[in-house]
């Protein structure tokens, strides 16, 4: 089972030191005044990389948990809230809503674009009466980014508090989340951070916490209430046992980031991606999306006489390589290369793409030339490097 290469768009291969940050001995976090200022620190860090002076949370959960807080903590019932829908999690985020008693409206665009501000306002215009939007920053199940920095401003503008999924984002995309307007941003360890799965992170602007302050109906549950965070800092008062050597390997993670420079961390994933996709194209196979490209995670659509499931079987059995379909009717139709965190190396991209190129011809599919050798020819286009 350790020998297994994975290269699923999360999560992600995590570095040896962040592994030996897991095994260090540890205190008690409830207790020990030393973790408070290692976790504060911790959260410090993340905000710096995100580029907020909001408090940023560390969550005891997978990021999904921050989807289900954001909502369990600012809906009550009636609410309206907008959930923009260009993507299986983009339109994921109403279960959540209806859940906690608020009242759903869409705004839904083909799953194979990034959502057109213009087109957007066009519909605020009409009806901007919402508590809340919820947003993807970039939807894995097919790959597409959208514009955080033109569709938070629009809604803002609207009056509208802005909920962002970054899970898949995060790290591998610029996210600016102060300049952005973006009222709540979520993020996940196992993308492209690279640290193990089961930590939530959670940024939260002043009026968010407001909103949940003043609410007229308490919040249904604990777990997922952002208001218990609030002042657990100021009263050196967790609202349960954090994970504490899973907390000290994200730290470690983090540490890597901002060692590696979160410019060139960007512009890596940049240059992987862009070479992936023109090297997929020119191979012979068709890129699911029209627009919106993410540098986290490229899909590709598999022809119907070979399947995706069959694809990823195969380099399951011959090359014990872990690459994912998709979901719902996705499933058989697409893979997905999620070049992202630690997985956005060329060294570890390289037999990934020879193990595709195989197996796609071993299953009668001749490709245009070499597949590595298309994505080499293609991996120096993007040459700025961001400060």
């Amino acid at each position: 089972m350790n020998n297994k290469l994975v290269y699923t768009p999360g999560p992600t291969e995590v570095r040896e030191n962040v592994r030996l940050a897991r095994s260090i001995a540890t205190t008690n976090p409830d207790l020990d005044i030393d973790f408070f200022e290692f976790y504060k620190n911790t959260c410090d860090k993340i905000g710096k990389i995100i580029n907020t002076k909001n408090d940023v949370y560390i969550l005891s959960g997978e990021g999904i948990l921050g989807l289900e807080a954001a909502c369990a903590s600012l809906t009550e019932e009636g609410d309206r809230v907008l959930v923009i829908d260009n993507g299986i999690f983009g339109k994921g985020f109403d279960e959540f809503v209806k859940m906690y008693g608020g009242e759903v409206a869409y705004f839904s665009r083909e799953y194979t674009k990034d959502i057109k501000t213009k087109e957007l306002e066009e519909f605020l215009k009409k009806d901007s009466n919402f508590k809340y939007a919820t947003l993807v920053h970039c939807d894995t199940p097919t790959g597409v980014l959208n514009n955080l920095s033109e569709i938070c401003h629009l809604l803002k503008k609207y009056g509208i508090l802005t909920v962002v999924d970054s899970v898949a984002g995060m790290i591998g995309e610029e996210l600016n989340v102060d300049d952005w307007k973006v009222d709540i941003a979520l993020g996940g360890s196992q993308k492209a951070i690279s640290a193990p799965a089961g930590l939530t992170i959670v940024s939260i602007s002043d009026e968010a916490k407001c909103v949940i302050r003043n609410r007229k109906t308490p919040i249904i549950g604990f777990y997922c209430n952002l208001g218990i965070w609030e002042n657990y800092y100021r009263n050196k008062w967790f609202p349960y046992t954090m994970p504490i050597s899973d907390i000290m390997g994200l730290d470690k993670a983090i540490d890597n980031i901002l060692e590696e420079g979160i410019g060139n961390v960007l512009i890596r994933h940049k240059k992987i991606a862009n070479a992936v996709r023109k090297s997929i194209k020119e191979y012979g196979l068709n890129l699911y999306l029209e627009e919106g490209y993410s540098n986290t995670v490229t899909v590709v659509e598999i022809p119907s006489n070979i399947g995706a499931k069959k694809l990823t079987d195969n380099l399951l059995k011959k090359y014990n390589l872990i690459l994912a379909t998709s979901l719902g009717n996705y499933s058989d139709k697409v893979i997905r290369i999620g070049h992202m965190g630690e997985n956005a190396r060329v060294e570890k991209l390289i037999p990934v793409l020879n193990f595709i190129d195989e197996s796609l011809r071993y299953l009668g599919f001749e490709g245009n030339g070499r597949l590595v050798e298309l994505f080499n020819k293609y991996y120096d286009e993007v040459k700025l490097v961001i400060k």
